[in-house]
């Protein structure tokens, strides 16, 4: 099978735009040029608030998500790629702390934190439409989506 070229900057996460090649409003078609096949593509339950697809690269730690109502178009990336990067950072294994002094740097304040029930902190930007998960202090997965404006409207990426 012959894989795409990668750019070295593939698993930087740029809010609202994507991560890498991944950009935020891509048909299915695109991302399976970039991507290859998915190993497993899930549907949404019927009791999901919005109806989607999700894609999963299990091999490259990547969920794609695309909604209905965006027709189809990629709208959520969820990752746990070790070579994840923010502000050209490397993220993966960091604290809660270290993030929100990164997300901090650029502006970003007021993260709401929260413990879930098997132990996992999640740190989330709401403005920034990102959440970190984390597990012993130490980030785990992140899930980052699309901008989406006060009257609910979802801001593509140019």
């Amino acid at each position: 099978m012959n894989t795409p070229q990668r750019s070295t900057e593939e698993n930087e996460i740029v809010l609202g735009q994507g991560m890498g090649p991944l950009k935020f409003g891509a048909k299915m078609d695109e991302v399976r040029a970039l991507m290859g096949e998915p190993e497993e593509i899930e549907e949404s339950e019927d009791e999901d608030e919005f109806e989607h697809q999700a894609w999963n690269y299990l091999e490259e730690g990547y969920s794609l998500y695309f909604d209905r109502e965006d027709d189809y178009r990629l709208s959520c990336i969820e990752t746990d790629h070790p070579g994840m990067s923010l502000y050209g950072e490397p993220i993966q294994g960091k604290s809660v702390e270290e993030i929100q002094a990164l997300m901090k740097r650029h502006g970003h304040q007021e993260p709401e934190i929260e413990k879930v029930d098997t132990g996992e902190v999640r740190l989330s930007y709401e403005k920034e439409m990102i959440d970190l998960y984390f597990d012993e202090d130490e980030l785990q997965f992140v899930n980052f989506g699309v901008f989406i404006n006060d009257d609910l409207e979802v801001q593509w990426p140019a």
